[in-house]
Parts: structure tokens; sequence; C-alpha cells
């Protein structure tokens, strides 16, 4: 008997096996690897091969160049069968717009492919392929995230885009940036032995320099990143690549390169910015978004800055509802606001799509620290004493060394070596490798990929979703119909945001009556069905405007005096909300 359970556990395992890849079930039409971070060549044949797989659902646009002639590409997807993507809430992808967050776009193709791929075979796959369309842009930055993978670099940049810029103000740019001396292929740290030094070796692993205290006698000067002064300035590594930041140069809530550093110039100055800008104002359907930057495990949503003041109520309990049922989703990310809990933006994405598009918006900061997870870790909110902070980060940093030791296996990090400098002699060069940090470890991308772009799936599926729940006819005189209709919305997202509605940053919902011959009278909102109370509606050319939508898991009640008989159409045509038809007969 145990000889046939073992058996049957054996050939599971098996099975189990042959079937199962990082990113899923294999054996559909693109079998994708979530297993390494796609380079701009390999992401744009995957993008095609998608295309050319699905072409009655995807469609690939290059909304144009980047900085250095790179296509930035953007992904619509919509099933046409079931109507016109303008006729359907949009839920719009934005990943990679900081060079070194570069697993944002691993987590938009994944989003894409997750959805193409399981369309007939998966409940939630198939209706969001049928009631929404999809806007993705998988990297916004496909010049810094091209140099990240494939050229020296260090975990925290070049977060930058390319586009020249003269951080040390000299009159020249970019032309004293960082060096891989020890040529391990990352830009690590250097550092050099002094008595009156700040820093001492740790006692129990003397890789990890910790501070003296007043009085100590010091081991090591820490130097920074490795390089050389390329421009005989007496400075090292002041003026890499690039220098601005491309989510501070949003047309909303922007602030100068004086307040707020790397705002750039003016708002959208960059091609990246102004192609992502173009993009989102030509789809105004879309209702719900999602930036992914790294890192530390938050789902992010504005306001970016105080300044801004607080979220309406009506959209706070909408982004709350997401909200928390993402930190279920994905465990571990915290729900957070942007300047509360993190810190100030100005000129954010975040701010722009939600305050200019009246869209739903969020900003996860993909992948904690793998020392988060630890058993024993301490929470984000440390104790104040000095001395116990002091002892707790002895703790991680050994943590974290015996992470990249016994887990990493050592890949993802450089032992110090001697080096002769020629401005700092005799130093050593040492420290965490560029795929150590802010990005997971390969083994663990499936995972990352698929929680976040589960989160996506859920907050699109909470888009509204509108339909005709009741239509009643009442025979007047002299020709005269009401007819009341009920529209409902089963999901939390109204068809206008509150912040929408108060600003008029978009048209409202629009009711249109067609027939032969039949003409509106007079509508309004029954406002109590059992004493028969309406608000009245102006009305024009058989139809009205409803100016403040349909709300989220509610539903309005229209009462509609119409002339004429036979068969009527109506049609509730909601900009985020989506095109409603259906008819009825006047007898």
């Amino acid at each position: 008997m145990i000889k046939n359970k073992t058996f049957i556990f054996i050939l599971a395992a098996g099975l189990f096996l042959a079937f199962w890849s990082p990113q899923g079930l294999s054996g559909g039409k693109v079998n994708l690897n979530f297993d390494h971070f796609y380079d701009h060549e390999e992401l744009t044949r995957t993008l095609k091969k998608l295309e050319q797989a699905y072409p009655q659902f995807m469609e690939v646009q290059s909304l144009g160049k980047s900085y250095q002639g790179r296509e930035i590409w953007a992904v619509i997807l919509n099933n046409p069968k079931t109507g016109p993507a303008e006729h359907k809430p949009g839920f719009y992808i934005d990943g990679n717009i900081h060079g070194n967050e570069i697993q944002g776009a691993e987590v938009a193709l994944y989003a894409i492919w997750y959805l193409l791929e399981n369309y007939g075979s998966n409940e939630l796959a198939t209706r969001l392929l049928d009631e929404r369309a999809f806007y993705v842009i998988p990297t916004m930055n496909p010049d810094s995230r091209d140099h990240y993978i494939n050229k020296v670099a260090d975990p925290n940049s070049p977060r930058t885009g390319l586009i020249p810029h003269d951080n040390d103000h000299d009159g020249v740019a970019d032309e004293d940036g960082p060096e891989d001396l020890d040529g391990d292929g990352s830009i690590t740290r250097m550092r050099k032995k002094d008595p009156f030094g700040r820093y001492k070796t740790h006692p129990q692993d003397s890789r990890i320099l910790i501070p003296v205290r007043p009085g100590e006698k010091g081991e090591y000067t820490l130097l920074g990143q490795e390089g050389i002064d390329n421009d005989g300035d007496g400075r090292i590594n002041e003026d890499g690549p690039g220098g601005y930041d491309m989510n501070r140069n949003y047309g909303y809530n922007w602030q100068p390169d004086y307040v707020q550093r790397g705002a750039g110039p003016y708002p959208f100055c960059f091609p990246e910015t102004k192609a992502t800008r173009d993009f989102l104002l030509a789809h105004p359907n879309i209702m719900g978004a999602q930036n992914f930057h790294n890192s530390g495990g938050m789902i992010l949503r504005g306001p970016g800055a105080k300044n801004m003041g607080k979220y309406p109520r009506g959209d706070r309990k909408v982004y709350d509802y997401i909200g928390e049922k993402g930190e279920k989703i994905i465990p571990g990310y915290d729900y957070m606001i942007v300047y509360k809990d993190l810190y100030t933006v100005y000129g954010g994405s975040i701010d722009f799509i939600y305050s200019v598009l009246g869209a739903y918006t969020f900003s996860n900061e993909l992948d904690r620290s793998p020392m988060a997870s630890m058993p024993g870790a301490p929470q984000r909110e440390e104790p104040q004493d000095e001395e116990v902070q002091r002892w707790q980060r002895l703790a991680r940093e050994l943590d974290e060394m015996f992470y990249y030791d016994r887990v990493r296996l050592g890949k993802q990090y450089t032992d110090w070596k001697p080096y002769d400098h020629p401005l700092y002699g005799k130093i050593e060069i040492g420290g965490v490798k560029k795929f150590g940090r802010r990005v997971p470890p390969l083994f663990q991308l499936a995972e990352t990929c698929h929680r976040n772009a589960a989160f996506c799936f859920f907050h699109a599926d909470q888009l509204p979703r509108l339909n005709f729940d009741k239509i009643k006819v009442k025979k007047l005189k002299n020709g005269l119909f009401q007819v009341d209709v009920l529209i409902e919305n089963t999901r939390v997202t109204p068809s206008i945001s509150t912040q929408a509605r108060r600003q008029e940053l978009h048209r409202p919902d629009r009711f249109q009556i067609k027939g032969n011959g039949v003409q509106l009278i007079s509508a309004g909102k029954l406002t109590d069905s059992y004493r028969d109370i309406t608000q009245r509606i102006e009305t024009t050319d058989n139809f009205f405007w409803n100016q403040t939508g349909i709300p989220g898991f509610g539903k309005e009640d229209f009462r509609l005096i119409i002339k004429g008989k036979g068969k009527i159409e109506l049609i509730y045509d909601s900009l985020k909300g989506g095109y409603l038809t259906t008819s009825t007969r006047l007898k």
C-alpha cells in the first residue's frame, strides 16, 4: 500500500514538473519565461510575437523614440467582438520610468501575456478582455533599462533618463561618472583604511562597516562608488550619465528644479514623458491606472504632496477598497499614501493621471528587502531608543550578509579586494552588485510578476460594470409613455470619479433615446419610487447628461416621458464606464 502511494506521489510530482514553468502552465501559443530580465531587443521581439499570435486582441504601437533612438512601445488589448476599446472602461499600466526599477516591465509583460494566454480557459481573463480595454507601456525608459541590464551599473543607477545633464555645472555634461575599477561587472563601493575614519568593521563580519561611537577609534573611511576623477576637478563621480527624474516632470503640481531636483526645465520636456502624456490623453476612457516602481513593497496612492490636500471622501473609499484588498493579494506590501508615508513628490505620474484624467491610480513599489521577511525582522516603525536601533541595524546587516552568502550563494556580492587608486592610493573595493538590491532574485521574479499582475486584474475588474437592471413601460394619455429605467453598477468604481465631477475633467454620462418618430419629452431621476418623487433633468435632442454618473456599488433610477410608439433603443454612453444599449417597445 505504501509503495502504491509513493508511486502515485512520484507520478504526480513528475507531471507537475513536466508542465510547470516559472510563469505558469505551458502549452499556450507563446511560452514566456519570467526567469530573467528582458532587454529592449528581446522585449520588442516578444511583443511582436504576442501580437502575431493574438492579432484579434493585441495591437503594438510605437509612441515615438527615446533620446537614444529606441522605440517606446505601447500595447492595446481589446476584444473587438464585444465592442471597440473606446466604448469600454480602460485600464492603464506602465513600468520602468526609472531606469534601475526594471522589474516593472516584466510585470507589465506578464499581465499582457497572462490575459492573452488564458482567454477562453480562465473566467477572469476572459471577462476582462471582453469587458475592458488595456493600455500598457512596459518600459517608459528603454535607454536606462538597457544600460542597467547590459552595462556596468550599481543597484541604484542609472535611475534617470540618458539625455546628457550637467550635474556639476561646469559646462560639460556627463563627463565624470563611476567606473568598474575591479572588473566585476558592477559599480560597488570604495573604502580606505584610516585610523581617524568614522567607521570600523563589524565584530562578527569584517565585510560590514559600522559607525564608531564618540571617542572610539576608527578603522576605515568610506569613499563612495568606485571611480576616478575624470575631469580633474578633485571630485569623483559627480557628473554621471543623465541627472533628471521623469517622474517629477508631469504637468500637475509640478515644481521647478530648485524646489525639487530632477524636475527638468518645464513639464513634459522629455520625449518619454511627452509620449506617455499623449498616449494617456488619446484614450480618455482610462478609469484605472497602475505605475510600477521599486522597491520596498508598497501599494501607494496619492496625493504626492501635502499641498494638494486630501482626496475627496468618495474617491478615498474606492482607493481604500482596492488598496486594502491589494495587501492580501500581495502579502507583505503595505497600502500607503505617497507624501504621508513615503516622501513628497511634485509633478508625479500618479497625481497627473488622477487629477487630470480622473482615473484611480496606484503606484506599486515592487519587492520588499529579502531581509524584511526573515524571522525576527523589525517592523517599519523602529523604537526611538538610539541604542536599540543601533543593535537592530547591526543584526540586519549580519542577516543581509547571511542572505548574500547562503541564498544568493555569493553571486551578488563582491568581497573587498585591494586596489591602487590614482587619487586615494591603496584602497579596497567591494560590496553589493547591481542585481543585489531593488530587483528580486530571479527565482522570485515570477511571483513578483504574478501577484502584481493579479492586483492589476482585481483593480481592472473593479472598474465600472454597468447594466440595465430594470425597464418598465407604462402607457399614458395622448400617445405618451412613462419609461422607468434602472441602471446598476456592480463594482466599487463609479462611472465618474468625485475628482472628475468636481473639477469637470471630462464630459458627463450621456443617456440617449432612438426610434422612428419618437421624442423624449422630459426626464428625471426617480429619487423616491414609493412616492413617485422625481428630480428633473434638462433634455435636448432626445438625450440628456447624467452629471453625477452611476455610483460604485449603486444604481440610478431614471424616469423618461416619451412620445411615440414602436421599438426604441436606449443608449447609456459613459466615457469611462462603458457603452450600454438595450431596446424596448412602446405599446
